[in-house]
């Protein structure tokens, strides 16, 4: 492998008092395919490091070297300061900065460059908001900063699911599901699909919003005056879509079978079977940046930080995704 193929991906921590740390020291057990810059404070991974007895070799990044392959061991970081000292499991809105800071040079190095891809381990929102910052999730605050219209897409092995609202209350969602929020949102799944992912023709199977897709209208008009009509323009640009379709329904053999994408309407239409089908083998991808983004399909987990219980699967997934979709975008 050359020097010019070697991808650098940054990695933030995230919540420094959850399991962040936790696996992202777990992954660098392993030989990785690229140059893993972590984005995080060298104290606190040097003692979560101790704390889970896991040899690691810290070393400070520095831009203007080659970019190399990461040997298990090594841990190359871009510091970040802490406010106060961190005791897992323990949230502390004086450290909400240092989280947010963390995003904001990855995106940043993502923009500029430095970076092929971003990948973000999960962080704590009520936190956040709680030291004073307006913050509704990773997805905002990086398109903040990137510009470009986010969608929101979780992807296994076998299956993709992507979304056309993401954290609203049930009762706001029918109203959200405009003409104009689901072109955009089918634009950008079928354009990244081609482009990120090499799918030539992607077949995308669109849910309706009401039980039964609505059953002709009696259990709801969304589907006839807004999903359907939005659908028939795609088809005639050629767009390869089925739907509405019954979201009870459509999550079976005889539909995925030759399915590439699933687009729900709202967030537990379609992440609840993605999960409960792949939980731990599932990757966040936030599309319609100019950036590429995934990240971890869990939250912070307190609970089991320092512990040793926690598992990288899903981070590793995403480190993963991030690599196939920054070389595919090469191409």
């Amino acid at each position: 492998m050359s020097i010019n193929t070697i991808k650098r991906i940054a990695l933030t921590v995230g919540e420094p008092s959850g399991i962040g740390s936790d696996i992202c020291l777990q992954l660098v057990q392993q030989d990785i395919p690229c140059q893993l810059i972590v984005i995080g404070n060298p104290g606190l991974l040097a003692e979560r490091a101790r704390q889970l007895n896991l040899p690691v070799k810290i070393s400070e990044f520095n831009q203007f070297t080659p970019a190399i392959i990461q040997t298990a061991g090594c841990l190359t970081v871009l510091p970040v300061e802490l406010s106060e000292p961190v005791i897992c499991g323990q949230l502390n809105p004086a450290n909400s900065a240092y989280v947010l800071k963390s995003i904001s040079l990855a995106t940043q190095g993502c923009l500029d460059g430095f970076f092929a891809a971003m990948v973000t381990a999960p962080v704590h929102k009520g936190v956040i908001n709680d030291a004073g910052f307006v913050f509704s999730g990773h997805t905002e605050y990086i398109a903040e900063i990137s510009g470009g219209h986010p969608v929101m897409m979780l992807a296994t092995p076998s299956l993709r699911v992507a979304l056309v609202t993401t954290h609203l209350p049930l009762a706001k969602v029918s109203q959200a599901i405009t003409h104009s929020r689901l072109k955009s949102v089918i634009q950008t799944l079928n354009n990244e699909l081609r482009s990120r992912f090499r799918i030539e023709n992607p077949e995308i199977l669109v849910c309706g919003l009401n039980p039964h897709a609505g059953e002709n209208g009696h259990l709801g008009r969304e589907e006839i005056d807004i999903i359907a009509p939005v659908l028939d323009c795609f088809r005639k640009q050629g767009v390869n879509l089925k739907g509405p379709l019954p979201a009870d329904s459509l999550f079976t053999p005889k539909y995925l079978e030759t399915a590439d994408a699933v687009l729900a309407m709202y967030h537990d239409q379609g992440l609840p079977v993605l999960k409960y089908s792949g939980f731990g083998q599932a990757v966040n991808i936030t599309l319609g940046l100019p950036i590429i983004r995934t990240s971890v399909d869990h939250g912070t987990a307190l609970d089991l930080a320092g512990t040793g219980k926690a598992s990288s699967s899903s981070l590793e997934f995403a480190l993963q995704t991030a690599l196939k979709m920054a070389h595919a975008e090469k191409k």
